[in-house]
């Protein structure tokens, strides 16, 4: 099995990225207003956040290509406000965005240079980071998403994306949550312990976790 690799992520990205837009280019206003099984989000929510997500992370291409410090966002209350407005965004504009804004990130991406993939930035959680791991952010989130959207179920990500489903923490298929003292060893199918890692599933047993992404 390869590494992860930038192109792994990038393809792992392009997927979920894929699949999420084979299901909403279809959707009208009620199927945005659908729920997902995140807490208070519509699909709106989800796909507002995706695109947002695309723009913030080019952001930090942009950082990385001209050394110039530009955040993913200006400030968490600037992150929920640009969902909020996206959500409320015509069907058809707000599917124009997320497939504009994949656009506009891989054509960013293309055009970093050996070097500027190696050039530091910093995430909207405060990690400093190369660029090189800006294809891993966007894998999770696009692939995790795909999910959520119900554009498929966790089992068909982890066949159709196996390398990206093995790279949960410790091998994907079990896990020691860290901490002091002993903690429980959390075993668990992959699909239901990606699953639990990210939020949206709970195992008995296991400690609680909140989302993730």
């Amino acid at each position: 099995m390869s590494g992860r690799t930038p192109a792994d992520a990038r393809g792992w990205a392009a997927l979920g990225a894929r699949l999420f837009l084979a299901a909403a280019e279809g959707f009208g206003p009620a199927e945005y207003a659908a729920p997902t099984p995140l807490p208070g989000w519509s699909r709106a929510h989800l796909a507002a956040h995706l695109a947002a997500n695309a723009d913030a992370l080019g952001n930090l291409v942009h950082w990385a290509a001209t050394g110039e410090p530009t955040p993913m966002y200006a400030s968490p209350e600037e992150r929920l406000a640009g969902i909020e407005r996206g959500r409320a965004l015509p069907a058809a504009e707000l599917t124009s965005w997320v497939r504009e804004s994949v656009q506009r990130l891989t054509a960013g991406l293309d055009a970093l240079t050996p070097e500027q993939w190696q050039a530091p930035v910093i995430t909207a959680q405060g990690r400093t980071v190369p660029a090189a791991e800006l294809p891993w952010l966007r894998a999770r989130e696009a692939c995790v998403h795909a999910v959520d959207l119900a554009a498929l179920c966790a089992d068909v990500l982890a066949k159709r994306a196996p390398a990206f489903a093995l790279r949960t923490p410790d091998g994907g298929v079990r896990w020691n949550p860290p901490g002091d003292g002993e903690q429980p060893v959390v075993e668990a199918e992959l699909p239901q312990l990606a699953a639990y890692l990210t939020g949206r599933r709970h195992i008995e047993g296991a400690p609680p976790l909140g989302p993730w992404l």
